[in-house]
């Protein structure tokens, strides 16, 4: 086994004792290695102690593996791996929200068990460790799907980096989440919600901020239900995007801007929105300030509490669940009931496929409902009693 010791410069006041740590003297590796005669001694070329360590264990990993010694240095730790799958993920420019989801799972959890369980090279994680690890996630199953999708993805990343052999991933059984249809407002339900956006202001608790009552959530609601945006998109919205009737939503890859009309009421709306208490005149509701996470955030909770005082219920009278991606939802889903093509909503939505519409949204397309019921019907001419009577 090796050990880890300081060579200390002659003017070092700690150079009488090898194994001090904290000083910034040259760190050597010293001992035996499995499979390999005689002793073994080697500069570390670091001053860092915890480095020196995990270069030492590098020596002995390849040792028992049976690989060259001078190669040692090229076996890759996980905290390697990871560094070099989020590095990798910023160059791409992946999302905000993307990003963050990678550092949670990697940087913090995967990292968080590795160092538990003392894996520290990344072919030490096997199935079975990697099972384990997935026992022990509180997400729902959806979430959870995602999560084991993003693992995979990141151990094949290793593999196509030549870091890792075999995916250990590859043997585990898919997470199977039950999928959920999307739900939607109704007109009834939304004029619900819009009619309580004006009731606000009964509710003076001084627990939600003044600016997030009344006409400014208000509209913000009418924004997000008309133009498909999400509530990120919408709270950080720039008022120079908004032309006459039309909002731009993004710029496609083609380089050609994408736009949405908005109904005049709306836009009325968006213009004479009130100032919040730090405004900015750059953006319609956000004062520029701080993290844009932070600031949905803030008004997600003011959604809950409209939500709430909105009271929607389902016909068996049980309360409906309601959450802002829910406008988005049924901007979605009111134009493709309307017979507005997917492939047209799609581009709407920004979606990087129609494939993620038709994932989403498919059961509401008209045309797929209108050609179900041309097809049962055609069924019935076996039937000429049945075909009679419904001519």
């Amino acid at each position: 086994m090796l050990s880890v010791y300081t060579r200390h410069s002659a003017k070092c006041p700690k150079k009488d004792d090898a194994s001090h740590r904290r000083c910034r003297c040259a760190k050597w590796i010293d001992g035996t290695l499995p499979g390999r005669a005689g002793r073994f001694r080697v500069s570390a070329k670091t001053t860092s102690w915890e480095k020196a360590e995990v270069i030492a264990r590098k020596y002995e990993h390849a040792a028992m593996g049976g690989e060259d010694v001078k190669a040692a240095n090229t076996v890759p730790t996980v905290k390697e791996a990871v560094a070099a799958y989020i590095g990798d993920a910023e160059a791409r420019g992946l999302a905000i929200a993307t990003m963050q989801k990678l550092k949670q799972i990697f940087q913090k959890q995967m990292l968080s068990y590795t160092e538990e369980h003392g894996l520290t090279f990344l072919r030490d994680l096997s199935s079975r460790n990697m099972t384990d690890w997935r026992s022990g996630w509180k997400d729902k199953p959806l979430a959870k799907k995602k999560k084991f999708e993003r693992v995979v993805g990141f151990f094949w990343f290793c593999v196509r980096q030549g870091i890792l052999k075999d995916n250990p991933t590859a043997t585990m059984g898919r997470v199977i989440a039950r999928h959920v249809p999307t739900d939607y407002f109704t007109a009834e339900e939304y004029a619900k919600i819009i009619d309580a956006t004006y009731r606000l202001d009964e509710y003076d608790d001084r627990t939600y901020d003044v600016e997030k009552r009344g006409v400014r959530i208000r509209a913000l609601t009418e924004l997000l239900r008309w133009s498909g945006l999400r509530i990120r998109d919408a709270v950080t919205l720039e008022r120079s995007r908004l032309i006459g009737n039309k909002l731009l939503l993004y710029q496609a890859n083609t380089g050609k801007p994408v736009y949405v009309p908005l109904p005049p009421e709306v836009v009325e709306l968006l213009e004479n929105v009130p100032d919040a208490l730090k405004p900015n005149p750059r953006y319609f509701f956000w004062s520029g300030n701080g993290e844009p996470k932070t600031y949905v955030a803030n008004w997600q909770r003011s959604y809950r509490r409209l939500f709430k005082v909105a009271n929607l219920v389902k016909p068996d009278g049980s309360l409906k669940r309601a959450h802002c991606h829910m406008f988005r939802d049924t901007f979605a889903v009111e134009m493709l009931l309307a017979g507005v093509p997917i492939d047209q909503v799609s581009i709407l939505l920004g979606h990087a496929s129609v494939r993620i519409t038709e994932k989403h949204y498919s059961p509401w397309v008209r045309a797929r409902q209108d050609q179900l019921e041309k097809s049962v019907q055609s069924a019935w001419a076996l039937h000429p009693g049945l075909a009679k009577a419904a001519s």
